[in-house]
């Protein structure tokens, strides 16, 4: 009894509360989720002013209705090549958390696929690539339909310090 309280509870322990809704997205031809509760909302491309002296995935400042939210190309932060924006092209504008305080961002996707709910047991701990590979932004991967979609910790994928220069930039 007392060994399969502690299989469960070690099951719980590895889907750790990944269980849930996520928007899923496409980079470059691949499967991406965030959390829906992480998202704020979808919007189409619109005209993004750059910043100067920003990173190359930094696109700039956008003026959403009153409010400067900085814009992140999510293909050039995963080091994948820059693509020409096209009419499936959006921005997925989701909140994340620096030092307790949220803050709201806007990440350059190539299209918007759905949002699934998507079960604990068909999440697996990102794979191990060695010490070189940083995957600490990989919350899980999600096995659906035959495939894998890459469910990220939105409040990962950018450093402190990247994440400072958007603030700034707001």
């Amino acid at each position: 009894m007392q060994d399969s309280i502690s299989k469960f509870n070690q099951a719980a322990q590895t889907t750790g509360g990944r269980e849930g809704k996520y928007l899923t997205f496409t980079l470059a031809g691949e499967e991406y989720g965030i959390g829906i509760l992480k998202i704020r909302e979808i919007i189409g491309m619109m005209p993004i002013t750059s910043v100067p002296q920003a990173p190359d995935f930094v696109k700039g400042v956008i003026n959403l209705r009153g409010k400067v939210i900085p814009v992140i190309d999510l293909r050039l932060r995963f080091g994948m090549p820059a693509m020409d924006y096209t009419e499936r092209t959006c921005i997925i504008v989701v909140q994340i958390e620096l030092r307790d305080t949220p803050l709201n961002i806007g990440i350059v996707v190539d299209s918007v696929s759905e949002v699934l709910n998507i079960n604990g047991n068909d999440i697996e701990n990102a794979p191990m690539f060695g010490t070189q590979l940083n995957t600490n932004y990989i919350l899980g991967m999600a096995k659906i339909e035959g495939g894998v979609k890459i469910l990220l910790d939105i409040d990962k994928v950018l450093t402190e310090n990247e994440i400072g220069l958007l603030e700034k930039a707001a």
